[in-house]
């Protein structure tokens, strides 16, 4: 009977629980929402309505209807809330418009659309009605709607269909109206920039100025400014900059001494997403020798010195000045008579970025140093750019250089020019044939004496030799395992010939060495510190190398070494970068082992 009455009780019960209100929406939570909401649906042609667009989970391309019949007064201002209840994540992202109508009657207010992780929502249309004028309008102006329709963050983009690599300046300004007062920000979300090489430029102390906006008066501040160089052509898209605004509103309360007073609101704007459409360089025209160079530029070819003697060095410049992607290609190599002994080059640099892009000027210096006597050409190198002003390809010829040396021996083929790349042995005049031994030292063939034999002299003062050389290695020994600090020296180069071995055999191979340096670096760290993948940033690594009372300097120079390996999948790397860099990871890996 008690059973009975139990599966009973459940029967008349599970109604209940499925119908409770709590269930239906801890279900309902987990389905997306999206809802239009009025402030009012009947309202005189003298007052305001405010239309508010809430959704559950974050979305994008927000297409709001056409408010026909009304007139935008302010907006879209957005409100983001988020809070954790019991356990539970609650989201709220609101769209918001004040609106006056424009006419008396009925006006429809369409659909609204927004994309939430891959599908379309849309709103329900709704009427409002719009009435004769009303004595005292109940919809005046709140706190937030004066800063919403006195707060706009815009991006000013400089160029909005720039060539590949042409420098494009995004301006990032604050209008802020004359009725309220800016406390402080603080940014929510930074774009990331992807697809661009991109350089900030310090703004440290914005000034407001003067200006209009939609044809009001206010008071605009540059925020931020970035100067971005496009690394692939097409439409590519710059992620909007969200910033959280603290602003004084006044009110229509007065203080004691008659003062206005203010009350502070918090304000989220954001200066929506940016699209470019980037242009391809040109192929008709292009030169051959054409290294990605875009900009105004100039090119030189210039020596220390022209006449010098056999054994003294000499330096020779290849320069390029100018504004553009300076940092962004490589420079043409001089091709050297083979008689000249040319030393890897040393890149010089002194480059600055300003609003309008790059500009300065690049060199590679190499150190030749002539063998032999004679008159030596270098000869004209071409450089190739485009010019984005003009859409044109232009090159430069540096003139043509001539070395002499004027004291120093001869070259092998006994004349004083050395200017071909084929170098042949020549015998001297005179020493073609030589005469015949008159003292053969024959021995008799079948006689084989051990006394006064090489062997016999070997084997008795064999001893003698072996003995010094074997306490001279002993001692050599005992003061290398006493020398702690060479030990760990060589220890040290050891362990960077381990990590950076894969390294060293992609040197010529842009992609491949950076990518084993990248791993190299990673894998020492790793080994070293005992870093998980999960945990490795430059800014952990920067902490971790702190907390050991590394040197700053090696702490920089790893962490620049990584920022190569980064800033080498976007940009064109010369070989000599390659070697200097894993020049350095070799120095930076000795120089933390020894402190670690």
């Amino acid at each position: 009977m008690k059973i009975k009455w139990s599966i009973l009780w459940v029967l008349i019960c599970s109604p209940i629980f499925l119908g409770n209100p709590l269930y239906a929406q801890e279900k309902q939570e987990e389905e997306v929402t999206f809802e239009m909401n009025l402030s009012k649906e009947k309202l005189g042609i003298n007052e305001r309505l405010r239309v508010e667009f809430t959704m559950n989970k974050d979305g994008d391309n927000f297409n709001p209807p056409s408010f026909d019949g009304f007139k935008v007064v302010m907006g879209p201002s957005q409100s983001i809330s988020s809070s954790w209840v019991n356990g539970k994540r609650s989201f709220s992202k609101t769209y918001s418009y004040i609106l006056v109508p424009t006419a008396r009657g009925r006006f429809n207010i369409k659909q609204a659309t927004i994309e939430i992780s891959g599908e379309t929502y849309k709103t329900l249309p709704k009427t409002v009605e719009v009435t004769a004028a009303v004595d005292k309008p109940n919809d005046q102006k709140t706190v937030d709607d004066v800063a919403d329709e006195s707060l706009h963050l815009v991006a000013e983009v400089s160029n909005g269909s720039p060539y590949l690599n042409e420098a494009v300046t995004v301006t990032y300004k604050l209008y802020v109206g004359h009725s309220i007062r800016v406390t402080n920000y603080r940014s929510l979300d930074n774009p990331t920039y992807n697809n661009f090489w991109s350089q900030e430029i310090d703004v440290s102390k914005p000034k407001p100025i003067n200006t209009t906006y939609n044809g009001k008066p206010y008071l605009s501040v540059v925020l931020k400014k970035v100067v971005l160089y496009p690394q692939k052509s097409g439409k590519l898209d710059i992620e909007p900059l969200a910033l959280e605004i603290y602003v004084d509103v006044p009110t229509n309360r007065r203080d004691f001494f008659g003062g206005r007073i203010y009350t502070q609101t918090t304000k989220t704007v954001s200066a929506g997403r940016r699209t470019l459409s980037v242009k391809g360089l040109p192929e008709a025209g292009k030169p051959a020798n054409f290294g990605g160079a875009v900009g105004d530029f100039d090119f030189k070819v210039t020596t220390s010195k022209q006449t010098l003697n056999a054994s003294e060095s000499l330096q020779a410049k290849v320069e390029v000045s100018g504004k553009g992607n300076l940092k962004l290609f490589q420079l043409p190599e001089p091709e050297l008579p083979s008689a000249l002994e040319v030393y890897e080059p040393e890149f010089d640099e002194k480059v600055r970025t300003i609003s309008t892009g790059m500009e300065g000027r690049v060199a590679n210096n190499y150190t030749i140093v002539p063998s032999y006597r004679g008159k030596y050409p270098i000869p004209s190198i071409s450089f190739s750019y485009f010019n984005p002003k003009t859409s044109k390809y232009v090159t430069i010829d540096s003139e043509e250089i001539n070395i002499e040396v004027l004291e120093g021996p001869l070259s092998s083929s006994g004349t004083e020019s050395a200017v071909t790349t084929n170098k042949q042995f020549v015998v001297p005049t005179g020493k073609q044939f030589h005469f015949i031994k008159l003292n053969p030292n024959l021995t008799k063939i079948g006689t084989n004496y051990f006394f006064g034999s090489n062997t016999f002299y070997l084997l008795l003062f064999a001893p003698l030799i072996l003995i010094p050389i074997a306490v001279f290695s002993f001692k050599k020994r005992e003061a290398i395992a006493s020398d702690v600090v060479g030990n760990k020296i060589k220890k040290a180069n050891r362990l960077a010939r381990k990590y950076l071995s894969t390294a060293k055999k992609e040197l010529g191979n842009k992609e491949a060495f950076y990518v084993a340096l990248e791993k190299g670096l990673h894998n020492y760290l790793k080994a070293k510190l005992k870093i998980e993948t999960s945990e490795f940033s430059k800014e952990k690594i920067t902490q971790i190398l702190s907390d050991k009372n590394v040197d700053s300097s090696d702490i920089e120079g790893f962490i620049s070494l990584l920022q190569n390996c980064e800033m080498a999948r976007y940009s064109p790397f010369s070989d000599v970068q390659m070697q200097n860099d894993y020049a350095k990871a070799s120095e930076v890996i000795s120089k933390l082992d020894k402190q670690l």
